[in-house]
């Protein structure tokens, strides 16, 4: 059993105030990923958890137990950094038991602890090696099974696969899905990747500027994101923004202007009037390559990924993006029409809020059945 729970936190440096007020309930066994730009203040959150800094204001509990004045050492956390940091001179044996060594754990036990753990993570045949013979994903998983032998409450992990090359991610990722089935364990991870967010998470917590944005399942995120930020953040490629004028709002939806005519979006559209500017939000692989399509753009870009193909378009003074089938044979300069099912669609007031969507996506509601954290738009 290991919950960790956030009250109010803040963070104060020189006066600068870079948590500015967090509360977040992390439960037994699950994985949560901190998710945001760089400077948002997800990793000093981590590293207050870990006790790496002190707390301006608010209170960190683990299973009930306040441990804001207790040490980093004490907290029952396992942190793995961003740096394997590991003893080139000391053999992977002896790097994933050297917090046991100072511990004065007898070597017998020791043994038993590095060696259950070198099972897990594949190590077994590496044990004897030094970390210079080692490749950087192996390293990892070194650092990782130094985290293990401790039986943490916790595992913190603070961007550990930024210092990987892309297969090698991807296969780390995996790997860390799989151990945490495998330890049943509660994890936090810090990253800037939403792919990783988006892949390992049960709850992603997006971050800006210090404060939360919206907390829930990846795919709670992705489907009703509860602002623009949120919207833009979460998917890859980015979601297209396009501002519109609303002819028509109700209860039951919204009808907005677009170039080939009206749509009509399902969002509640109490409070909005005919006149009004929103801001409508499409992503990518929503959009579709459509003959008789209400929009137009020239081609300004193409990747091609094999599988899919992305199209970057001008469309009036914006750029948007679609992601067609990978054998597209369209080229930079054409000029292509493209449509959206309006149902995809999202919409947003000025101050970046999104109107609550009227569909809730049946994929959130499976998140829930698999025990994994879900919320609307809005909930923490």
């Amino acid at each position: 059993m290991a919950t960790l729970q956030l009250n109010n936190i803040v963070k104060d440096f020189g006066g600068t105030q870079v948590i500015k007020g967090v509360d977040l309930e992390v439960k037994d066994r699950e994985f949560v990923v901190f998710v945001g730009p760089s400077g948002c203040g997800k990793s000093t959150l981590m590293r207050m958890i870990a006790g790496l800094e002190s707390t301006t204001s608010g209170e960190i509990s683990i299973d009930g137990e306040r441990i804001n004045e207790v040490g980093p050492a004490d907290r029952g956390l396992a942190m793995v950094f961003q740096s394997y940091a590991l003893y080139p001179h000391m053999s992977v044996e002896d790097n994933m038991g050297f917090s046991l060594r100072l511990a004065k754990v007898p070597k017998a036990e020791r043994r038993e602890k590095v060696l259950s753990a070198a099972r897990i993570l594949q190590l077994e045949p590496l044990l004897d090696r030094k970390p210079r013979a080692l490749s950087g994903g192996q390293r990892q998983r070194v650092a990782i099974g130094r985290a293990i032998v401790r039986n943490p409450s916790i595992f913190l992990f603070d961007e550990p696969l930024s210092n990987l090359d892309a297969a090698l991610r991807v296969q780390m990722r995996i790997e860390l899905a799989r151990l945490h089935e495998e330890l049943d364990a509660t994890m936090i991870y810090v990253t800037h990747d939403q792919i990783e967010a988006m892949t390992m998470a049960d709850k992603i917590v997006v971050l800006q500027d210090g404060l939360v944005e919206q907390i829930g399942s990846p795919m709670a995120l992705y489907h009703h994101p509860c602002n623009r930020f949120v919207a833009g953040f979460i998917g890859s490629p980015k979601m297209n923004f396009l501002d519109v004028e609303v002819r028509e709002a109700s209860g039951e939806g919204i009808n907005v202007a677009l170039p080939g005519g009206d749509c009509r979006v399902p969002v509640d559209g109490s409070g909005v009037s005919a006149g009004d500017t929103l801001t409508l939000g499409i992503r990518p692989e929503h959009l579709k390559l459509d003959d008789e399509g209400p929009l137009t753009g020239k081609i300004v870009v193409i990747e091609r990924l094999g599988g899919v193909t992305s199209l970057y378009l001008e469309h009036g003074d914006s750029e948007w993006i679609l992601v067609a089938d990978g054998d597209v044979a369209h080229r930079v300069h054409d000029q292509v029409r493209f449509s959206f099912d309006p149902t995809c669609g999202h919409l947003f007031k000025g101050d970046g809020e999104a109107l609550d969507h009227l569909h809730r996506h049946p994929l959130v509601d499976i998140d829930r059945k698999q025990n994994r954290v879900s919320s609307a738009p809005g909930d923490q």
